[in-house]
């Protein structure tokens, strides 16, 4: 019975090796391209943090802008909600 073992424990140590050994490295990328990388995902992670600003115009329309109006009120609103949960009762 131990020999039976021992066979399929060689082989699945054989199989995870041959798999190990076998598998693609992924390619090396050259130092400009880790740069532009870089700057996408900065760019990228700028634009999901700036604020929306929502104002109603002249004909009393809700409008909903990614730069706030000029001589109006407006609110501004953040794109991402706040952390934890929160509840309202209506009546």
């Amino acid at each position: 019975m131990r020999a039976v073992w021992a066979v399929l424990a060689g082989l699945i140590l054989g199989g995870g090796l041959a798999w190990w050994l076998g598998r693609e490295q992924a390619p090396q990328r050259s130092p400009e391209a880790r740069q532009r990388a870089a700057e996408a995902a900065a760019a990228e992670a700028e634009d999901a943090l700036r604020p929306l600003y929502r104002w109603r115009d002249d004909a009393g329309h809700l409008q909903i802008t990614d730069t706030p109006p000029k001589g109006r009120p407006y609110e501004r609103v953040a794109r991402e909600p706040a952390p934890g949960i929160r509840v309202e009762r209506t009546p």
